[in-house]
């Protein structure tokens, strides 16, 4: 399991779940593989399914992609600035909030874009780094989180969305 690759003082327990569904103990690598994997995920859902939602109050499929594309700016934020700064803190972010704060008229093509530009971005930044920076750490949301942790909760993120749409959508 990539946790056990990690300090316990570098992610909050909560994102177990999420940094041991990244694709390979490198981030790079999973970063690259999961950009491709979800691509195609969501370019192969059928039109009629996109702005499905199994329960009243749940997102669409198109809104669960902002999403993925949301937090995975927050968390490169985060690594980021642990990465370029001694320590520091950082508040959350309300995931609800972002997605209420969006306009309705979200189109595929559009948001597939939008994730592959910020995709690229996160791994031209996680290829700044060296061993040494991958381990700094800082605080966010009130917790201890590492810049390496923060990039294999962004891989295993979007793998746990995929995953509840497979479950509940399709």
């Amino acid at each position: 399991m990539i946790t056990d690759l990690l300090e316990p003082t570098e992610f909050n327990p909560y994102f177990a779940q999420y940094i041991n569904l990244a694709s390979s103990n490198d981030i790079l690598e999973s970063l690259a593989k999961s950009m491709l994997v979800t691509h195609d995920f969501f370019e192969n859902i059928s039109k009629e399914k996109l702005n499905y939602r199994y329960a009243d109050g749940k997102w669409t499929p198109l809104q669960v992609l902002l999403h993925i594309i949301d937090t995975e700016r927050v968390f490169a934020y985060r690594a980021l600035y642990f990465a370029r700064s001694n320590g520091g803190k950082l508040v959350g972010f309300d995931q609800d909030e972002f997605i209420e704060n969006t306009s309705s008229d979200l189109h595929l093509d559009e948001l597939l874009k939008e994730f592959i530009a910020v995709r690229t971005a996160t791994i031209s930044l996680f290829k700044s780094f060296n061993e040494n920076t991958l381990k700094k750490k800082g605080i966010a949301s009130g917790n201890e989180l590492s810049v390496r942790a923060a990039g294999y909760i962004i891989c295993g993120h979007e793998v746990h969305h995929i995953n509840i749409i497979k479950e509940r959508y399709l």
